[in-house]
Protein backbone atom coordinates (compact mmCIF):
# COMPACT_ATOMS: atom_id res chain seq x y z
CA UNK A 1 0.00 0.00 0.00
CA UNK A 2 1.19 3.51 -0.81
CA UNK A 3 -0.08 6.24 1.51
CA UNK A 4 -0.49 9.82 0.40
CA UNK A 5 1.15 11.17 3.58
CA UNK A 6 3.33 9.55 6.24
CA UNK A 7 3.77 11.67 9.38
CA UNK A 8 6.73 10.86 11.61
CA UNK A 9 5.82 11.73 15.20
CA UNK A 10 2.44 11.40 16.93
CA UNK A 11 2.85 14.16 19.49
CA UNK A 12 0.59 17.18 19.36
CA UNK A 13 1.99 18.48 16.06
CA UNK A 14 1.73 15.19 14.18
CA UNK A 15 -1.62 14.21 15.70
CA UNK A 16 -3.18 17.61 14.94
CA UNK A 17 -1.95 17.50 11.34
CA UNK A 18 -3.20 13.95 10.85
CA UNK A 19 -6.60 15.00 12.19
CA UNK A 20 -6.65 18.01 9.86
CA UNK A 21 -5.87 16.10 6.66
CA UNK A 22 -7.04 12.55 7.37
CA UNK A 23 -10.35 12.97 5.56
CA UNK A 24 -8.64 14.40 2.47
CA UNK A 25 -5.67 12.06 2.10
CA UNK A 26 -4.51 8.56 2.96
CA UNK A 27 -2.48 9.15 6.13
CA UNK A 28 -0.26 6.98 8.31
CA UNK A 29 1.04 8.37 11.60
CA UNK A 30 4.32 6.77 12.69
CA UNK A 31 5.23 6.95 16.39
CA UNK A 32 8.54 5.71 17.74
CA UNK A 33 7.26 5.10 21.26
CA UNK A 34 4.69 2.62 22.49
CA UNK A 35 2.30 5.48 23.29
CA UNK A 36 1.78 8.70 21.31
CA UNK A 37 2.70 11.90 23.13
CA UNK A 38 5.27 10.32 25.46
CA UNK A 39 7.87 13.08 25.23
CA UNK A 40 7.20 16.85 24.98
CA UNK A 41 3.42 16.59 24.67
CA UNK A 42 3.01 14.29 27.66
CA UNK A 43 5.19 16.46 29.90
CA UNK A 44 3.79 19.86 29.08
CA UNK A 45 2.55 22.22 31.77
CA UNK A 46 0.75 23.99 29.01
CA UNK A 47 -1.25 27.14 29.22
CA UNK A 48 -2.71 29.32 26.49
CA UNK A 49 -1.04 32.71 26.66
CA UNK A 50 -1.09 35.07 23.71
CA UNK A 51 2.15 36.70 24.85
CA UNK A 52 4.09 33.48 25.45
CA UNK A 53 6.76 33.16 22.79
CA UNK A 54 6.62 36.79 21.74
CA UNK A 55 5.07 38.58 18.77
CA UNK A 56 6.21 35.94 16.28
CA UNK A 57 4.15 33.26 18.02
CA UNK A 58 1.18 35.42 19.02
CA UNK A 59 -0.76 35.19 15.70
CA UNK A 60 -0.71 31.39 15.89
CA UNK A 61 -1.78 31.39 19.54
CA UNK A 62 -4.56 33.93 19.02
CA UNK A 63 -5.94 32.05 16.03
CA UNK A 64 -5.86 28.78 17.99
CA UNK A 65 -7.81 30.15 20.96
CA UNK A 66 -11.36 29.63 19.68
CA UNK A 67 -10.50 26.09 18.55
CA UNK A 68 -9.11 25.23 21.99
CA UNK A 69 -12.15 26.54 23.87
CA UNK A 70 -13.33 23.12 25.08
CA UNK A 71 -9.92 22.41 26.63
CA UNK A 72 -9.29 25.73 28.40
CA UNK A 73 -9.86 26.72 32.03
CA UNK A 74 -9.55 30.42 32.92
CA UNK A 75 -6.30 31.18 34.73
CA UNK A 76 -4.90 34.65 33.97
CA UNK A 77 -1.21 35.42 33.82
CA UNK A 78 0.54 37.94 36.04
CA UNK A 79 3.89 39.17 34.72
CA UNK A 80 5.92 40.52 37.62
CA UNK A 81 9.17 42.33 38.24
CA UNK A 82 11.06 44.54 40.64
CA UNK A 83 11.60 48.28 40.30
CA UNK A 84 14.56 47.76 37.98
CA UNK A 85 12.29 45.77 35.64
CA UNK A 86 9.98 48.70 34.86
CA UNK A 87 11.60 49.10 31.45
CA UNK A 88 10.94 45.44 30.67
CA UNK A 89 7.28 45.94 31.51
CA UNK A 90 7.17 48.95 29.18
CA UNK A 91 8.79 46.95 26.37
CA UNK A 92 6.43 44.04 26.98
CA UNK A 93 3.41 46.32 26.60
CA UNK A 94 4.86 47.90 23.45
CA UNK A 95 5.53 44.50 21.87
CA UNK A 96 1.83 43.64 21.94
CA UNK A 97 0.32 47.05 21.32
CA UNK A 98 -2.10 46.86 18.41
CA UNK A 99 -2.35 43.05 18.46
CA UNK A 100 -5.62 42.93 20.34
CA UNK A 101 -4.04 41.15 23.31
CA UNK A 102 -5.51 42.63 26.49
CA UNK A 103 -2.80 43.71 28.95
CA UNK A 104 -2.95 46.17 31.82
CA UNK A 105 -0.76 47.29 34.69
CA UNK A 106 -1.66 46.06 38.18
CA UNK A 107 -0.32 45.93 41.71
CA UNK A 108 1.03 42.35 41.86
CA UNK A 109 0.57 42.15 45.64
CA UNK A 110 -3.19 42.19 45.09
CA UNK A 111 -2.99 38.82 43.33
CA UNK A 112 -0.23 36.90 45.16
CA UNK A 113 -0.54 36.60 48.94
CA UNK A 114 2.82 36.71 50.68
CA UNK A 115 4.52 38.44 47.75
CA UNK A 116 7.79 39.97 48.90
CA UNK A 117 7.82 43.75 48.89
CA UNK A 118 10.51 44.12 46.21
CA UNK A 119 8.10 42.80 43.56
CA UNK A 120 6.25 45.99 42.72
CA UNK A 121 5.85 45.82 38.93
CA UNK A 122 2.90 43.92 37.49
CA UNK A 123 1.19 43.43 34.14
CA UNK A 124 -1.94 41.29 33.97
CA UNK A 125 -2.89 39.17 30.97
CA UNK A 126 -6.44 38.13 31.90
CA UNK A 127 -7.09 35.91 28.88
CA UNK A 128 -4.43 33.33 29.81
CA UNK A 129 -5.93 29.87 30.39
CA UNK A 130 -4.83 26.40 31.46
CA UNK A 131 -4.91 23.76 28.69
CA UNK A 132 -5.99 20.18 29.37
CA UNK A 133 -3.19 18.75 27.24
CA UNK A 134 -4.03 15.08 27.76
CA UNK A 135 -7.65 15.56 26.70
CA UNK A 136 -6.66 17.70 23.71
CA UNK A 137 -4.07 15.22 22.45
CA UNK A 138 -6.41 12.27 22.95
CA UNK A 139 -9.10 14.12 21.00
CA UNK A 140 -6.73 14.81 18.10
CA UNK A 141 -5.64 11.16 17.99
CA UNK A 142 -9.30 10.09 18.01
CA UNK A 143 -10.17 12.64 15.33
CA UNK A 144 -7.30 11.42 13.16
CA UNK A 145 -8.46 7.81 13.49
CA UNK A 146 -12.06 8.77 12.74
CA UNK A 147 -10.86 10.57 9.60
CA UNK A 148 -9.19 7.38 8.43
CA UNK A 149 -5.58 7.86 9.50
CA UNK A 150 -3.66 4.73 10.46
CA UNK A 151 -1.56 5.03 13.64
CA UNK A 152 1.46 2.76 14.07
CA UNK A 153 3.38 2.77 17.36
CA UNK A 154 6.82 1.33 18.17
CA UNK A 155 7.69 2.50 14.67
CA UNK A 156 10.80 4.65 15.04
CA UNK A 157 12.08 5.72 11.62
CA UNK A 158 15.54 4.40 10.80
CA UNK A 159 15.94 5.51 7.17
CA UNK A 160 13.98 6.81 4.21
CA UNK A 161 14.71 6.99 0.50
CA UNK A 162 12.75 8.31 -2.45
CA UNK A 163 12.34 6.60 -5.79
CA UNK A 164 10.25 8.40 -8.36
CA UNK A 165 7.54 10.09 -6.33
CA UNK A 166 7.37 7.52 -3.53
CA UNK A 167 9.23 7.38 -0.22
CA UNK A 168 10.17 4.04 1.30
CA UNK A 169 10.39 4.60 5.05
CA UNK A 170 12.17 1.96 7.12
CA UNK A 171 10.75 1.75 10.63
CA UNK A 172 11.06 -0.58 13.60
CA UNK A 173 7.57 -1.82 12.70
CA UNK A 174 8.51 -2.51 9.09
CA UNK A 175 8.67 -0.53 5.84
CA UNK A 176 6.06 2.07 4.90
CA UNK A 177 5.58 3.66 1.47
CA UNK A 178 4.21 7.15 1.00
CA UNK A 179 4.24 9.97 -1.53
CA UNK A 180 4.91 12.64 1.09
CA UNK A 181 7.02 12.35 4.22
CA UNK A 182 6.18 14.80 7.04
CA UNK A 183 8.78 15.44 9.72
CA UNK A 184 6.86 16.14 12.94
CA UNK A 185 9.42 14.41 15.14
CA UNK A 186 9.98 17.17 17.70
CA UNK A 187 13.44 16.93 19.25
CA UNK A 188 14.32 14.26 16.68
CA UNK A 189 13.29 16.36 13.64
CA UNK A 190 16.81 17.04 12.37
CA UNK A 191 17.73 13.38 12.90
CA UNK A 192 14.71 12.28 10.88
CA UNK A 193 15.68 14.73 8.13
CA UNK A 194 19.25 13.44 7.98
CA UNK A 195 18.00 9.84 7.82
CA UNK A 196 15.91 10.85 4.82
CA UNK A 197 18.90 12.51 3.12
CA UNK A 198 17.62 16.02 3.85
CA UNK A 199 19.86 18.75 5.19
CA UNK A 200 19.08 19.49 8.86
CA UNK A 201 17.98 23.02 9.71
CA UNK A 202 19.83 23.51 13.00
CA UNK A 203 17.02 22.56 15.37
CA UNK A 204 18.10 22.42 19.02
CA UNK A 205 16.37 20.71 21.93
CA UNK A 206 16.46 22.25 25.40
CA UNK A 207 15.54 20.66 28.71
CA UNK A 208 12.97 22.36 30.90
CA UNK A 209 12.45 21.32 34.52
CA UNK A 210 9.13 21.26 36.38
CA UNK A 211 8.32 20.44 39.99
CA UNK A 212 5.09 20.02 41.92
CA UNK A 213 5.38 21.49 45.40
CA UNK A 214 3.35 21.40 48.59
CA UNK A 215 3.70 24.75 50.29
CA UNK A 216 2.63 26.37 53.54
CA UNK A 217 0.40 28.20 53.00
CA UNK A 218 -0.94 26.30 50.02
CA UNK A 219 -1.16 28.00 46.66
CA UNK A 220 -4.54 29.80 46.42
CA UNK A 221 -6.79 28.26 43.79
CA UNK A 222 -7.73 31.71 42.49
CA UNK A 223 -4.14 32.86 42.02
CA UNK A 224 -3.13 33.45 38.39
CA UNK A 225 -0.16 31.98 36.59
CA UNK A 226 2.82 34.09 37.71
CA UNK A 227 5.78 34.68 35.38
CA UNK A 228 8.95 36.70 35.82
CA UNK A 229 9.47 39.55 33.34
CA UNK A 230 13.14 38.51 33.30
CA UNK A 231 12.25 34.86 32.47
CA UNK A 232 13.76 33.34 35.63
CA UNK A 233 10.67 31.42 36.77
CA UNK A 234 6.99 30.85 36.46
CA UNK A 235 4.56 29.09 38.77
CA UNK A 236 0.87 28.31 38.76
CA UNK A 237 -1.66 26.84 41.21
CA UNK A 238 -2.79 23.25 41.00
CA UNK A 239 -5.70 21.46 42.73
CA UNK A 240 -5.29 20.79 46.44
CA UNK A 241 -3.19 23.89 47.05
CA UNK A 242 -0.26 22.50 45.13
CA UNK A 243 2.06 24.57 42.98
CA UNK A 244 3.77 23.84 39.66
CA UNK A 245 7.10 25.63 39.42
CA UNK A 246 9.89 25.93 36.87
CA UNK A 247 13.16 27.87 36.91
CA UNK A 248 12.38 28.63 33.25
CA UNK A 249 15.58 26.78 32.36
CA UNK A 250 16.72 25.96 28.85
CA UNK A 251 19.59 23.48 28.97
CA UNK A 252 20.80 22.37 25.55
CA UNK A 253 20.26 18.63 25.16
CA UNK A 254 20.53 15.86 22.64
CA UNK A 255 17.16 14.25 21.87
CA UNK A 256 16.47 11.88 24.77
CA UNK A 257 14.05 10.75 27.45
CA UNK A 258 14.61 13.92 29.48
CA UNK A 259 14.98 13.73 33.27
CA UNK A 260 15.20 16.55 35.83
CA UNK A 261 18.43 17.46 37.59
CA UNK A 262 18.37 18.05 41.36
CA UNK A 263 20.26 21.33 40.97
CA UNK A 264 17.59 22.74 38.67
CA UNK A 265 14.82 21.88 41.14
CA UNK A 266 16.87 23.52 43.91
CA UNK A 267 17.38 26.65 41.79
CA UNK A 268 13.64 26.84 41.14
CA UNK A 269 12.81 26.63 44.85
CA UNK A 270 15.43 29.24 45.70
CA UNK A 271 13.91 31.62 43.16
CA UNK A 272 10.39 30.98 44.47
CA UNK A 273 11.51 31.76 48.02
CA UNK A 274 12.82 35.08 46.76
CA UNK A 275 9.35 35.93 45.45
CA UNK A 276 6.95 34.77 48.19
CA UNK A 277 7.27 34.13 51.91
CA UNK A 278 5.77 30.64 51.68
CA UNK A 279 7.51 27.59 53.15
CA UNK A 280 8.18 24.71 50.74
CA UNK A 281 6.99 21.67 52.68
CA UNK A 282 7.71 19.01 50.06
CA UNK A 283 8.68 18.37 46.47
CA UNK A 284 5.99 15.88 45.50
CA UNK A 285 6.93 15.33 41.89
CA UNK A 286 9.55 16.48 39.41
CA UNK A 287 9.93 15.97 35.69
CA UNK A 288 11.56 17.42 32.59
CA UNK A 289 10.71 17.72 28.94
CA UNK A 290 12.40 18.91 25.78
CA UNK A 291 11.48 22.09 23.90
CA UNK A 292 12.91 22.21 20.39
CA UNK A 293 13.61 25.47 18.60
CA UNK A 294 14.71 26.55 15.16
CA UNK A 295 17.58 29.08 15.13
CA UNK A 296 15.12 32.00 15.03
CA UNK A 297 12.76 30.36 17.55
CA UNK A 298 9.81 30.29 15.12
CA UNK A 299 8.13 27.06 13.96
CA UNK A 300 8.79 25.54 10.55
CA UNK A 301 5.93 24.61 8.23
CA UNK A 302 6.44 23.77 4.58
CA UNK A 303 8.07 21.61 1.93
CA UNK A 304 11.83 21.41 1.92
CA UNK A 305 13.06 23.59 -0.96
CA UNK A 306 15.53 21.01 -2.22
CA UNK A 307 14.07 17.55 -1.56
CA UNK A 308 10.69 16.85 -3.21
CA UNK A 309 8.01 15.33 -1.04
CA UNK A 310 9.68 16.16 2.30
CA UNK A 311 7.59 18.43 4.53
CA UNK A 312 8.69 20.13 7.75
CA UNK A 313 6.32 20.46 10.71
CA UNK A 314 8.82 21.16 13.45
CA UNK A 315 10.45 23.68 15.78
CA UNK A 316 7.34 24.48 17.83
CA UNK A 317 9.50 25.14 20.90
CA UNK A 318 7.54 25.48 24.11
CA UNK A 319 4.48 26.79 22.28
CA UNK A 320 3.40 23.74 20.32
CA UNK A 321 0.31 22.98 22.39
CA UNK A 322 -1.15 26.49 22.40
CA UNK A 323 -0.52 26.93 18.66
CA UNK A 324 -1.44 23.41 17.54
CA UNK A 325 -4.81 24.12 15.87
CA UNK A 326 -3.52 27.04 13.79
CA UNK A 327 -0.26 25.25 13.04
CA UNK A 328 -2.15 22.21 11.78
CA UNK A 329 -4.39 24.35 9.57
CA UNK A 330 -1.40 26.13 8.04
CA UNK A 331 0.52 22.90 7.53
CA UNK A 332 -2.54 21.17 6.03
CA UNK A 333 -3.09 23.95 3.48
CA UNK A 334 0.58 23.98 2.46
CA UNK A 335 0.75 20.20 2.33
CA UNK A 336 -2.37 19.73 0.21
CA UNK A 337 -2.08 22.91 -1.86
CA UNK A 338 -5.41 24.05 -0.48
CA UNK A 339 -6.85 27.44 0.44
CA UNK A 340 -6.05 28.17 4.10
CA UNK A 341 -8.91 28.00 6.55
CA UNK A 342 -10.43 31.38 7.32
CA UNK A 343 -9.15 31.14 10.90
CA UNK A 344 -5.53 31.41 9.69
CA UNK A 345 -5.99 33.23 6.39
CA UNK A 346 -4.54 36.46 7.78
CA UNK A 347 -1.32 34.89 9.08
CA UNK A 348 1.89 35.45 7.11
CA UNK A 349 2.94 31.84 6.57
CA UNK A 350 6.15 32.79 4.77
CA UNK A 351 7.77 33.69 8.08
CA UNK A 352 7.46 29.99 9.04
CA UNK A 353 8.79 28.54 5.77
CA UNK A 354 11.91 26.32 5.80
CA UNK A 355 13.27 28.38 2.91
CA UNK A 356 14.34 31.03 5.41
CA UNK A 357 17.13 28.70 6.53
CA UNK A 358 18.08 26.84 3.39
CA UNK A 359 17.31 28.75 0.17
CA UNK A 360 20.15 26.83 -1.45
CA UNK A 361 19.62 23.62 0.50
CA UNK A 362 20.52 20.42 -1.27
CA UNK A 363 20.26 16.73 -0.65
CA UNK A 364 23.08 15.23 1.38
CA UNK A 365 25.48 13.01 -0.57
CA UNK A 366 25.08 9.29 -0.12
CA UNK A 367 27.62 7.70 2.21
Amino acid sequence: MIYDVAIVGAGMAGASLAAAIGARAGVVLLEGEATPGYHATGRSAAFWSETYGGPGIQPLTTASGPMLRDYLTPLGSLHIGRAQDAGKADAFLRDFAGTGVALHRVDPAAFVPGLREAWTVGVMEPSCAYIDVAALHAAEIARARHAGAQIVTDAAMQAASRSGDVWTIETDAGPVRSRILVDAAGAWADIVAARAGVRPLGLQAYRRTMAQLRTDPGAPAAMPHVVDLSDNFYFKPEPGGRLWLTPHDEVASDPCDAAPEDIDVAIAIDRLEGVVDWHVAAVERRWAGLRTFAPDRLPIYGFDPAVPGFFWCAGQGGFGIQTAPAGAMIAAALLLGAVPDAAVAGIDVERYSPTRFCPRSHKLPSS
